[in-house]
């Protein structure tokens, strides 16, 4: 049986989303307020089960006013609903509830005591004062420990007179408590700008024995209390060998306020381990601060090397237009890591006068700074680089050369082919010819049948891989001249040109129904019998036609394949083509797969595919189609779980 416990929470959840929307929908008028408020004490008061009240008492809290205090106060001693009212009383306006709450304490006891300490806190309800003070010297621990939180809370300096002598003389279980009360505090009297009270107060903290964690956040307040003259406190948890002390001083090293203080830290960094240097420097550049850049800036410059790494990917969210000088010099550096990030920070420097002032630099630019250049205009796309870029390619500088290569590939136009074929031509290196091989094939794909006409002068080379280069180009950039080009090439005198063609027409870039002219093409490829590498290319291109011209019915579909299954000898295309009838959904694509079944090298195949076609329903296929069909997967496959299947399907046909 459901414990009454569990039976109330799982009401709560349903109710309290009921709870919000009712909120939600509130009307802003005083009178009808004012009656959903009786409505709601009128709960209280009734013999509603303990989940309708407690979501009442939520309601009280949007509704509520002193008028609902006296039915809510009785509510504090039940242990099923005391946090729900105290969540009405912590927000109900006017002394009523300050003093139902206060009144409370001289009668609950253990946890219920500690929850009502816990909303005289959330009230900072000074008349309770001295009520915690009683409370502090309570021998349960948790009722110590709260009414300690909540005089902190509360502050001033009547908590101060309470909770001060109180650091020394506690049990050791509330002292922690106390310390926390003292802090609170503290920060109380900083806000009012109170400096001194709360540096005696973070002292006094942090001279008492507290765990770690305590001693630290009033080491924290005792830096920021003390401003700039904090700063030697703050270099000291900077400096200590304790993790944790170190860790403090990281996150005072981001609040404390003032460019004396940067400048302090920035000679802090000096004397600190060359692992702890660069975590302040993060710390460093998350202050907002006018005298972090320039000291970034000048780390990334020089110094120890994974210092200036930080300094260098720091820029990225600081820089703007000033660090350029210094990532640029960065980047053409030898060291690779060096390097590479000052390259990443200029890729993602934000802002349109970066990008002017690298173009600005590139056309006098030499060396390994004139690659950087063009490497980030390419990735950086900057308007107006392509001039500058194009003479890269004519370059003695092979560093050069393949960043205008990379650049070019990324924004180049078709009109820059040519310059890329020329390139090609005259380059003796098979990395640099990869490179633009790999340039032009992004043009012709961006550009299309405009990449063409330059693309001819590599199918008229003498060079094999130069005429393979072309093809390859050819079939990225499509439309009728490339295709006629590569079908051209079928009949080469060059054997190798040849297959290269055949590879080439049987991976065309497959834009059906646009490229249906290659469909012939590759039929007729299949159709051939001067070698079987060009028939099986032919096929294979020729069905992945069928799947995916769009214009095709699915009549159609099943036709052409039948129509080519002569010409598979191979169990390798006739699984292909299983793949292709497998997804027309029709009579016709059944039969097709039933005939292929009997082919033990594919049976499988064609057993799963028809397996699959029954399992969702085919329109046109009769009863007698799919039971025959199924017939033939549980006669032919050696698959258990097809045949389970088929054996299925068949009793529900049956």
């Amino acid at each position: 049986m459901m414990s009454k416990s569990r039976c109330l929470a799982g009401c709560v959840v349903l109710l309290v989303g009921s709870a919000l929307v009712w909120a939600a929908q509130a009307a802003p008028d005083a009178a009808a307020n004012k009656e959903k408020e009786r409505q709601l004490i009128a709960v209280l008061r009734s013999d509603a089960p303990p989940a309708e009240k407690a979501i009442t008492c939520k309601r009280l809290a949007v509704y509520g006013s002193q008028e609902a205090v006296p039915a809510l106060t009785p509510l504090l001693f039940d242990k099923e609903l005391s946090s729900w009212a105290r969540i009405a009383l912590e927000v109900i306006p006017g002394p009523a509830a300050d003093a139902a709450l206060r009144n409370a304490l001289g009668t609950a006891q253990g946890r219920l005591l500690v929850g009502i300490i816990n909303s005289i806190a959330v009230r900072r309800d000074v008349e309770a004062v001295n009520a915690l003070a009683e409370k502090l010297k309570d021998s349960d621990p948790e009722v110590a420990s709260a009414a300690a939180v909540a005089l902190g809370s509360i502050g001033g300096a009547a908590a101060v007179k309470i909770l001060e002598p109180a650091l020394a003389d506690v049990p050791a279980l509330v002292r922690p408590a106390v310390a926390e009360g003292c802090i609170l505090c503290a920060e109380k009297s900083l806000a009012a700008g109170q400096s001194a009270e709360a540096v005696r107060l973070y002292d006094l903290v942090r001279r008492a024995t507290l765990p770690k964690q305590r001693l630290l956040e009033a080491t924290r307040g005792a830096i920021l209390a003390r401003g700039p003259a904090g700063i030697a406190l703050l270099a000291e948890q900077l400096e200590s060998p304790d993790k944790a002390q170190f860790g403090i001083g990281l996150r005072t090293a981001r609040e404390l306020e003032g460019q004396e203080v940067t400048q302090a830290l920035a000679v802090e960094m000096n004397r600190l381990s060359p692992v702890r240097q660069p975590l302040l420097l993060l710390a460093l550049a998350d202050r907002r601060d006018a005298a972090v850049l320039p000291l970034v800036l000048k780390t990334a410059g020089g110094g120890p090397k994974a210092l200036r790494v930080t300094a260098l990917e720091v820029l990225v969210r600081l820089g703007n237009v000033s660090c350029v000088p210094v990532l640029l010099a960065a980047a053409a550096e030898e060291d690779a890591e060096l390097a590479g990030t000052a390259r990443q920070t200029l890729i993602h420097l934000p802002g349109a006068e970066v990008d002017a002032d690298l173009l600005a630099r590139l056309p006098q630019a030499t060396g390994k700074t004139r690659q950087v250049l063009i490497d980030l205009a390419g990735q950086r796309q900057i308007d107006g680089a392509l001039a500058a870029i194009r003479s890269g390619l004519q370059d003695a500088d092979a560093g050069i050369r393949g960043a205008a290569v990379q650049a070019i590939g990324v924004m180049g136009e078709a009109g820059q082919l040519a310059d890329l074929v020329q390139l090609l031509q005259k380059s003796p290196s098979p990395r640099e010819r990869a490179d633009v091989e790999k340039a032009l094939l992004a043009i012709s794909g961006r550009w299309g049948a405009s990449c063409v006409p330059p693309l001819q002068a590599l199918l008229q080379s003498s060079d094999t891989t130069l005429r393979t280069v072309g093809l390859h180009g050819m079939a990225v950039a499509g439309g009728p001249e490339a295709l006629a080009a590569v079908k051209a090439a079928l009949a080469d005198k060059n054997e190798t040109i040849q297959d290269e063609a055949a590879r080439t027409l049987s991976t065309w870039p497959n834009n059906w129904p646009a490229d249906e002219a290659a469909a012939e093409a590759l039929l007729q490829l299949a159709k051939s019998e001067q070698k079987v590498l060009h028939q099986v290319l032919g096929l294979r291109g020729y069905l992945e036609y069928v799947r995916g011209d769009k214009k095709l019915n699915n009549a159609a579909k099943v036709a052409k394949v039948r129509e080519l299954l002569p010409l598979m000898p191979r169990p390798e295309e006739k699984r292909l083509a299983i793949s292709v009838v497998g997804a027309v959904r029709t009579a016709g694509a059944l039969e097709l797969l039933t005939t292929l079944a009997s082919d033990p090298a594919v049976a499988e195949d064609a057993c799963a595919a028809i397996v699959s076609l029954t399992g969702r329903g085919l329109p046109g296929a009769s009863r007698q189609q799919r039971q025959k069909a199924l017939e033939t997967v549980v006669e032919k496959s050696k698959n258990d779980a097809t045949r389970k299947k088929a054996e299925e399907g068949l009793k529900e046909i049956r």
